[in-house]
């Protein structure tokens, strides 16, 4: 167990030698019924025009698929 240790906090260091940091994030497991069935209340209370409108939005200030740009004003 030591030996893994070891190789961990190495592996550790290396990255941090090179400008890295580590960050750890816990997020909600799809493969939970439990968590699905959240979402889909969720999304069950979502305004349909609210949402599209953002949807719209984004498209609106996306680069991709923008025909008025071209590669090089990308």
């Amino acid at each position: 167990m030591a030996e893994t240790a070891a190789r961990v906090r190495a592996f550790r260091e290396r990255r941090k030698a090179l400008g890295l940091r580590e960050v750890r994030i816990f997020i909600p497991d799809a493969r939970s019924t439990t968590v699905r069935a959240r979402i889909a209340a969720q999304v069950a209370h979502l305004d349909r025009a609210d949402e599209q409108a953002a949807m719209d939005w984004v498209e609106a200030v996306s680069e991709f698929d923008n025909e008025d740009l071209d590669d090089a004003a990308r």
